[in-house]
C-alpha cells in the first residue's frame, strides 16, 4: 500500500464566526487562534473520550488536551456539554444533476451542515475537474476529490458514458495507458468498474480480470494515485485484493464471504466502504406485511449477504472506510454519511468502530491520515461540534452544532455562507458565434473543449466512430459512422461541450438559432443540453452538402430536469448532432461549420 496527500484546494472560506451565548463572534482574524474549550473529544485515534481543550490556528490543531492553557486573545468557543469529533469523510459520492440536491454549492452545503468535510466525487467526465476545483475555492466547501473512471467495454460505468468520461480497458496494456493519459487531469484517485454484476435482477454486465485490474491498479500507484473499485460479488472481492486494490466500495452481496475470500482481502491491506445506505431496504419491503415480489425477495437476500459479509469482514480485521453512493438511487448527499453511521451500527458494529469507519479509517484509506481524520496536533482542523455522546448512541451523529473546515467555521453558531452558497449554477459565458469548424486533429472544438460522443444507454450500445476528413474548400469536417445497436431507439453523434468540462454555462440570447453544415441521409437531430435538461429539432439531409439554419423557437423539450417548457438561453452546456436509425442498421453523415446565427 501507498500513502500520499492529496493535492486539494486550500479553500479560502469566507465565512463569519459568530459567539456562543448569544452575543455573536466577531469575524476571525487570519492570525487569531480559536480555543473549543471543555468539550468532549473523541479524537479518533482509538482512545476513549476525554474532556479537554482544541486550539486551532492557520487552520491546523496547535495543542489538543484536557490541561491546555488558552493563548491570550484567542476567540474561546464553550463547549461544556457537547462532543468534539474529527470531520467525517464520506469516500463514495457521485456529485449528479439527478442526485439529492443536484446543483454543485448545494451539494457542498448538504456535507458541511452534516460535517462532512472530506468527500470523493465519482461523477464527473475528467475536464470538468479544473473548472470544478476552481468553482469550489469560491464557496464554503468540504474538500473534494475528484475520482476517475476506468471500466471495460460493454462494463458498469461504461453503460451510459464515453471514453472521454470514463475509460474503456481489457487489458493489461490498455489499462496502463488509461491511467497514463488521465494524469494531465490530476485525479486524486481512481474508481473502477470491475464488477458486472447487476444485482440478479439485470443481465450482467462484462467485468475486468485480474491482469487487467492488477496493472491498473500498479500504474496508479506509480502515480501516487489509490484505487477504489465498483466491487458487489465474492469472486470479484478476491479479485480485488489479490490485484491490491485500496478500497473496495460497495458491499459483496451475491452470497457469503468464504474464509478464502475473507483471508486475501485482509492480507491485502484492502479496507471495505459497503455504502448500506444505498441498499438499504424500504419500509414497504420489511415486516410481515412487506411486499413479496422476486425483486424483492432478492434485495432482502441481498441485505443479508451485505450485513453478514460485513460483520465476517470486520471481525476478522479488516479496515471499514464510509461511503454511500450519495447522488445515485435517492441516496441524499450529508444525510446518507450520517446514515451510514447507523446501519454499520445495525450491521453489528459498535457506535464508536462506526465512528473511526466515518473519520480515521477513511483517512487512513485515503492516504490522507496524516493531514487529517483524528484530532491530533498539526493536523487539518476539520471538526464537528455535536451536542450528544455518538460513541454511546450513534444516532447523536445527527445533532450537530458546529462544523469547521480548515479551522474556519463552517456551520452552525451563526456562521454565514457567502452568496456563491446559494447560486445554482456559475454565471453564464457569453457564446461565442463558432462553436467548432473541425479542424482541430486533437479532438477538440474551436472552443478547446473535448468532444464527447453520445450514444444510446446499456451494455449492447450503438458503436459510434468520428474522423476528421478533407472537404472541398481545403479544410476539413467531422465524419461520424454509426452502427446502431440491436435495441429500440438506438442512436449515435457527438456532442461539443460550450465550456470546459461542461461545467459553465453560456448565454446565446444575442443569437436566433444553431447552424452548421450537414450532408448525410435522411433525418438528424439536434442537440442541445442545458442546466435544465435537453432540447431537441429535427433536420434532413442529403448526400450534398448544404447549410442549415435551425431557430431557438423550434426546439422542444425531450428531457427536462425542472419541468421547463419554454427556451431560456442563458443556460447551455452543449451542442450536438445526433442520428437514430433502426435497430441493427448503419448511419453516416457529415458536418461542419457549427455554431450560432444572430438575429
Amino acid at each position: 500500500m501507498i500513502g500520499r496527500k492529496s493535492g486539494l484546494f486550500a479553500g479560502a472560506l469566507a465565512v463569519l464566526l459568530s459567539a456562543v451565548s448569544g452575543a455573536g463572534l466577531q469575524a476571525q482574524a487570519k492570525n487569531r487562534s480559536v480555543a473549543i474549550i471543555d468539550a468532549t473529544i473523541f479524537d479518533g485515534t482509538g482512545k476513549e473520550p476525554f474532556r479537554g481543550t482544541v486550539i486551532i490556528r492557520d487552520g491546523r490543531i496547535a495543542a489538543v488536551g484536557p490541561d491546555i492553557q488558552v493563548p491570550k486573545g484567542s476567540m474561546i468557543i464553550d463547549a461544556d456539554g457537547k462532543a468534539l469529533l474529527p470531520g467525517f469523510f464520506d469516500v463514495h459520492t457521485h456529485w449528479s444533476s439527478t442526485g439529492s440536491p443536484g446543483t454543485l454549492p448545494q451539494i457542498a452545503t448538504a456535507y458541511i451542515s452534516s460535517g462532512v468535510t472530506t468527500v470523493n466525487d465519482f461523477h464527473q467526465q475528467p475536464e470538468a475537474f479544473e473548472p470544478k476545483r476552481a468553482w469550489l475555492r469560491t464557496i464554503v466547501a468540504p474538500h473534494v476529490n475528484f475520482v476517475a473512471r476506468v471500466s471495460t467495454p460493454g462494463g458498469h460505468g461504461a453503460d451510459w458514458a464515453d471514453l472521454n468520461t470514463t475509460k474503456w480497458v481489457a487489458t493489461a496494456e490498455s489499462a496502463r495507458r488509461a491511467v497514463q493519459a488521465l494524469q494531465p487531469y490530476r485525479p486524486d484517485y481512481i474508481k473502477a468498474f470491475t464488477d458486472g454484476w447487476r444485482y440478479g435482477t439485470l443481465p450482467e454486465e462484462t467485468s475486468m480480470n485480474l491482469e487487467t485490474l492488477g496493472a491498473l491498479t500498479d500504474e496508479a500507484h506509480k502515480h501516487g494515485q489509490r484505487v477504489l473499485t465498483h466491487t458487489v460479488t465474492v469472486e470479484r472481492g478476491k479479485i480485488a485484493a489479490a490485484a491490491d486494490v485500496d478500497v473496495i466500495a460497495h458491499s459483496i452481496q451475491d452470497a457469503p464471504l468464504d474464509d478464502a475470500a475473507v483471508a486475501g482481502i485482509k492480507a491485502a491491506g484492502t479496507f471495505y466502504a459497503p455504502t448500506l445506505a444505498i441498499y438499504q431496504l424500504k419500509p414497504e419491503e420489511t415486516g410481515p406485511g412487506r411486499k413479496d415480489d422476486p425483486v424483492t425477495r432478492q434485495r432482502i437476500r441481498k441485505w443479508g449477504f451485505a450485513e453478514d459479509n460485513l460483520r465476517r469482514l470486520f471481525a476478522a480485521g479488516v479496515p471499514i472506510a464510509l461511503g454511500t453512493d450519495a447522488g445515485i438511487g435517492g441516496a441524499r448527499h450529508g444525510y446518507s454519511t450520517l446514515q451510514e453511521m447507523e446501519l454499520l451500527v445495525g450491521a453489528g458494529l459498535s457506535p464508536k468502530a462506526a465512528l473511526l469507519a466515518g473519520t480515521a479509517n477513511s483517512a487512513l484509506a485515503l492516504g490522507l491520515a496524516g493531514d487529517r481524520g483524528t484530532i491530533e496536533v498539526g493536523k487539518r482542523a476539520d471538526l464537528v461540534l455535536i451536542d450528544g455522546k455518538p460513541w454511546e448512541t450513534i444516532a447523536d451523529v445527527y445533532k450537530i452544532d458546529r462544523v469547521f473546515v480548515d479551522g474556519q467555521l463552517a456551520h452552525g453558531g451563526g456562521a454565514k455562507l457567502p452568496a456563491s452558497n446559494l447560486m445554482t449554477a456559475l454565471p453564464a459565458a457569453p457564446a461565442a458565434d463558432l462553436i467548432d469548424d473541425f479542424e482541430r486533429a486533437d479532438g477538440r472544438s474551436s472552443l478547446d473543449t473535448l468532444r464527447l460522443l453520445d450514444m444510446d444507454n446499456g451494455v449492447e450500445r450503438s458503436a459510434v466512430v468520428t474522423n476528421l476528413v478533407p472537404n472541398s474548400t481545403g479544410g476539413s469536417s467531422l465524419a461520424i459512422a454509426v452502427q446502431m445497436s440491436p435495441k429500440d431507439k438506438p442512436e449515435g453523434g457527438v456532442l461539443v461541450p460550450l465550456t470546459r468540462g461542461s461545467v459553465r454555462p453560456v448565454d446565446v440570447r444575442r443569437f436566433s438559432g444553431i447552424r452548421l453544415k450537414l450532408r448525410g441521409s435522411g433525418r438528424y437531430t439536434v442537440v442541445v443540453n442545458t442546466l435544465g435538461g435537453e432540447w431537441t429539432a429535427s433536420v434532413d439531409a442529403t448526400p450534398t452538402w448544404s447549410e442549415i439554419r435551425v431557430p431557438f423557437n423550434a426546439f422542444v423539450p425531450t428531457r427536462s430536469r425542472d419541468g421547463a417548457s419554454s427556451w431560456r438561453g442563458d443556460d447551455l452546456l452543449e451542442v450536438g448532432v445526433i442520428v437514430r436509425r433502426g435497430a441493427n442498421s448503419t448511419a453516416w453523415g457529415e458536418i461542419d461549420d457549427l455554431g450560432f446565427y444572430g438575429p
